[in-house]
């Protein structure tokens, strides 16, 4: 036997006796032909079978090549040569995919479609193609796979909005500036877009006291905004989605600080003025008016003053000071004096003076009395 076994090498085999047999080491495959020719003489050689005894392709295999039926006449010139070969011609192939241009670009259906995707494939050894959808395994209840030789095809009856693939979050969110009634927030784009274009982002609010989210801004196609209209007192924390044509992302980041909406502090300042002085000397604003009164009947006298401080009034009759003297009644109220006289006698006839008097002055009026009997 001459030769190392392995990839196309020749064996040969001198004087093999009947039921010879040849082992093969390291050979990951091997074709071969039913009938086996000698080379020389060109004649057909007996029954030839090869068993195989283990392994699989890529790894070593031990094969048996077992000689039956050999006439002993031919048993001392007799030769065999044995041709081992790998079952791809000792080349392999990576795995391709011959994506169809139709489905190079968005591939759009509607609820209930059917779906019909044919994806071509090339490799040696043969590759084996496996569907996934988001990661995960299909459900074999509704969607079907037929893998050929050369492509592999996934049908589904009636698609459904679960089928398609929403965009991912954006990467991070961050509140940059808060003033007045204000807010100012940054974001970066998704890095998965779902395989279509972005429609815009949606950005939502929500107060610290409900923590309820509202949406503030719908299919915005920048990737910065203002929030205006919150209101003073609360703290809000903000979250943007992205969406494109099979909806919003599962998730959408929030701001790691809070949007203080704080009362401004109002600070009133009075206008300088200079305080007016109202103080004055008294003045008699209205003087008094003589009279004539008849014997046992009251009389009043009056008069106005301004003054400021408020002055003090002094009644005199004939310059002498009548104050205290029960027959008399003085009274003073807003600045009007007033002066009564009960029951008047003839001899209360005269001349009667209203002095007033405070810090800055003084000023007196006066007027004359008469007392008639009555005949």
């Amino acid at each position: 036997m001459g030769g190392r076994p392995g990839l196309s090498q020749n064996l040969f085999v001198q004087s093999g006796p009947p039921k010879t047999e040849i082992r093969l080491q390291r050979c990951p495959r091997a074709e071969w032909p039913g009938r086996v020719r000698d080379p020389d003489t060109r004649s057909l050689c007996s029954d030839v079978s090869v068993v195989s005894v283990g392994g699989r392709a890529g790894q070593g295999v031990d094969f048996a090549c077992r000689m039956e039926s050999i006439p002993p006449s031919f048993i001392p010139n007799w030769e065999v040569r044995i041709n081992v070969k790998s079952g791809h011609d000792g080349k392999k192939e990576h795995p391709k995919i011959w994506l169809p241009r139709a489905l190079r670009q968005t591939y759009i259906r509607k609820v209930g479609d059917t779906v019909n995707l044919l994806i071509p494939f090339q490799g040696k050894p043969k590759p084996q193609a496996t569907w996934t959808h988001n990661g995960c395994a299909l459900d074999t209840s509704r969607v079907s796979v037929r893998n050929g030789e050369r492509d592999s095809i996934l049908f589904i009856r009636e698609a459904q909005r679960a089928d398609s693939e929403r965009p991912g979050p954006p990467q991070s969110i961050k509140l940059v500036d808060v003033w007045g009634f204000n807010a100012t927030l940054e974001w970066t784009p998704p890095q998965d877009t779902g395989n279509t274009a972005l429609l815009g982002y949606t950005v939502q609010k929500a107060d610290t006291k409900s923590g309820l989210w509202f949406t503030v801004l719908e299919h915005y196609h920048r990737t910065s905004c203002v929030v205006s209209d919150l209101i003073i007192g609360n703290s809000y924390a903000f979250r943007v989605f992205a969406e494109n044509q099979c909806g919003l992302s599962e998730t959408a980041p929030i701001t790691t600080d809070l949007a203080h909406i704080q009362k401004a502090a109002t600070v009133y300042k009075t206008k300088g003025f200079a305080q007016r002085d109202f103080s004055e000397a008294p003045k008699f604003t209205q003087p008094l008016a003589d009279c004539t009164t008849v014997t046992g009947y009251n009389t009043q006298l009056f008069c106005c003053v301004r003054a400021s401080p408020r002055p003090k009034i002094i009644w005199l009759k004939n310059k002498m000071d009548i104050q205290g003297n029960p027959k008399y009644r003085a009274l003073t109220h807003l600045g009007i004096c007033s002066l009564e006289i009960r029951k008047p006698g003839p001899f209360d006839g005269g001349i009667y003076t209203c002095k007033a008097v405070n810090a800055l002055g003084e000023a007196s009026v006066d007027c004359r009395v008469d007392v008639k009997v009555p005949n």
